[in-house]
């Protein structure tokens, strides 16, 4: 008869077997650092790229990852960023779920500071804390859809292109301030800059979603 594994390796050796610092099932984060250039993340494009490379350097490969922002465009609505993000589910750096589908996520997902950590497993900043950072840049209206059509005012600080005129849609990763406790779309920033993100409460951090979970 074949002795289990433990057995076998002896209980020493087994509790010394090589432990993975980084969940690979890892799906969600929110991002450690910003662009350092305010809402200027480079679009669209330049965000996912972002996300990527942070996940990277986190240990997580071999998955495509997406930023949840949204666009604003003229006539038409814009990319919204629930439609960036696939379809679930999704689990935060510590294998906690998030949200098993899109449904989910817009209507009862377990955001909270506690859960909604960046890619390292850290908690971000929140209410109470010193800085406040728990303005995240969505870009998005609540339902995760893009505004539509563009309104005079921006809520993408120009497509995520721009570090100094404009405002964008913010959300609130701890649930908490200002009587909004929406976790995408809380309120607008004040402006576009690294200062200006910072007085409102943030850093110009975003949210990351891996996009092929099965």
């Amino acid at each position: 008869m074949k002795l289990p594994l433990v057995a076998t390796l002896g209980l020493t050796a087994a509790l010394t077997l090589p432990v993975q610092a980084q969940d690979q099932d890892m799906s969600f984060f929110i991002t450690s650092v910003g662009s350092g250039n305010g809402a200027d993340l480079g679009g669209l494009e330049g965000a996912d790229a972002h996300c990527s490379k942070l996940a990277t350097a986190a240990g997580v490969e071999g998955k495509i990852w997406a930023a949840y922002l949204s666009t604003q465009e003229d006539g038409q609505r814009g990319v919204s960023a629930r439609d960036r993000i696939g379809q679930g589910p999704w689990h935060n750096a510590k294998g906690e779920l998030i949200a098993e589908d899109l449904d989910q996520l817009h209507l009862s997902p377990n955001i909270v500071k506690t859960t909604a950590l960046d890619e390292n497993g850290n908690l971000i900043n929140g209410r109470g804390d010193k800085p406040n950072q728990h303005d995240i840049l969505t870009g998005t209206m609540s339902d995760g859809t893009a505004y539509f059509p563009r309104e005079a005012e921006d809520r993408t600080c120009s497509n995520w292109t721009s570090s100094g005129e404009g405002s964008a849609t913010v959300g609130h990763h701890d649930r908490h301030g200002g009587g909004n406790t929406s976790w995408n779309a809380a309120h607008n920033s004040r402006g576009c800059s690294q200062d200006d993100l910072t007085k409102t409460g943030g850093s110009g951090l975003f949210m990351c979603f891996a996009t092929d979970n099965k």
